[in-house]
């Protein structure tokens, strides 16, 4: 192995097991705890998986049940046995990413740098050591990716169907897979021809083996815990309204509109008026509709503000669809960007899952990682130049710290700083989307990169 490999996986390690001793004595000495609450739900289900009862008689335990199999270790053998799984996910993820960049011709000291913004990044390193398991879904989709770009498509369906399984986000990722699996259409066959085009061999057996994984794993665990699991697991992610506060620009909406009562009416013609008003400037190519509808995303701030500042005194005889109502713009952005970008699938999955993050119910910091362990397979066919880089990231770092102030004071100081964090929540969705704009605005598939280096 690479001598540059090996120092940047052991200066990885490294990391991990700093911080891992680091929340060890926190944990033991201060007040403020490093490890997360999640852990602790974690643990206390595999324990009760242990005693052969149900693990949601965890509270707030909403996950799949093979999270707290996999974590029963924390039981029977030591509690930190989660944290060393969720790091050394960390860094598998990391040597998947070499793998995807080799494939996707990128050159390897381009690629070692692009896998050190993952396996060097302290943000990765502090979830995994805090306790969350979301390096386990980060390999679960860099395996799927991997066997679609070696065309192992039985393995990447069993891998996206206990992926989809773990995190029902991983489901927008259909589409694209969809679309790139499914030879295009010709003018000059019938019909018949052409449908077998579409629904090709590969794509036939990439939707049966992963559905049947998915249905196999769910129908397994709701035949043994019953309704129980069918609605933490997923339904209660679906119509889920949190009104404590995170990234979201949807949370202050939520909040005010937790415990209102009584009828009213709610008009969608100012909502359909801005969206048709919006329309009309955008350039009708699909990557262009994408683009003009991250760029000019600010508008929906208008929308929220108005629908916050309003009179929604008689909101509560539909708030509980409110949840659902809420999917639109990010269903809008994961079709149009789909049809735009469904030859590059990495590229593809990280707008996706961008896109979801940015747009969900709830979003917290964690929800990041989703995104940022596709971010090193982007970059290498981003044009934007170190510069304007590095002050994306500052913009994107700088966005999160304006929303931690007004957070904190709420938090720690018992503060009423809810206006000022929803307003800190738009200005970061703002650059979320600006940012995405930049990302699209300067990729070059790779047919262009070929054509430049020719």
């Amino acid at each position: 192995m690479d001598v540059r490999v090996c120092g940047m996986f052991s200066a990885a390690v490294l990391i991990r097991l700093v911080l891992l001793c680091v929340g060890v004595y926190q944990d033991q000495n201060l007040q403020l705890k490093y490890t997360d609450v999640d852990y602790h739900v974690f643990t206390d289900a595999s324990r009760f998986i242990t005693q052969g009862e149900s693990p949601y008689r965890r509270s707030t335990f909403r996950y799949t049940p093979v999270l707290a199999l996999m974590l029963t270790p924390n039981v029977l053998l030591t509690a930190h046995f989660g944290k060393l799984l969720f790091c050394a996910c960390d860094l598998l993820s990391g040597w998947l990413l070499l793998r995807l960049l080799a494939l996707r011709g990128t050159s390897h000291g381009s690629a070692l740098v692009c896998c050190g913004l993952w396996l060097l990044n302290p943000l990765p390193a502090g979830v995994s050591t805090r306790g969350n398991a979301e390096s386990v879904l980060a390999v679960l989709v860099l395996s799927t990716l991997l066997c679609l770009e070696t065309r192992r498509h039985a393995r990447a369906a069993l891998l996206f169907g206990l992926s989809v399984h773990m995190k029902i986000f991983p489901l927008t990722y259909a589409l694209p897979i969809a679309l790139s699996l499914a030879e295009a259409p010709s003018r000059e066959r019938a019909l018949v021809p052409n449908l077998l085009r579409i629904f090709n061999r590969d794509l036939l057996l990439f939707a049966a083996v992963s559905g049947s994984v998915f249905l196999a794993l769910n129908g397994t665990f709701y035949y043994i815990y019953g309704w129980d699991f069918l609605h933490e697991s997923y339904l209660y992610h679906v119509t889920r309204r949190d009104i404590r506060h995170n990234f979201s620009p949807y949370f202050y909406m939520l909040y005010l509109t937790a415990e209102a009562a009584g009828s009213g009416n709610w008009s969608w013609s100012g909502i359909g008026s801005g969206i048709w008003t919006g329309i009309g400037s955008w350039s009708w190519s699909w990557s262009g509709i994408w683009t003009g509808i991250v760029s000019g995303i600010g508008s929906w701030s208008g929308i929220w503000t108005g629908i916050v500042s309003g009179s929604w005194t008689g909101i509560g005889s539909w708030s509980g669809s409110l949840a659902l109502v809420l999917f639109v713009p990010q269903l809008l952005l994961l079709l149009l960007s789909s049809l735009a970008f469904r030859s590059d699938r990495p590229f593809c999955c990280f707008l996706h899952t961008a896109v979801f993050v940015s747009f969900n119910k709830v979003c917290t910091s964690q929800y990041f990682l989703w995104y940022l362990c596709l971010l090193p397979l982007v970059l290498p066919r981003v044009a934007l130049g170190w510069r304007r880089g590095l002050a994306l990231l500052v913009l994107w770092v700088g966005g999160q710290a304006l929303w931690l102030s007004p957070a904190y004071f709420l938090e720690f100081e018992g503060r009423n700083s809810f206006t000022l964090i929803w307003m800190a929540g738009l200005l970061f969705l703002l650059i979320n989307s600006f940012i995405l704009g930049q990302i699209i605005c300067h990729y070059r598939p790779v047919e262009a990169q070929r054509k430049k280096t020719d």
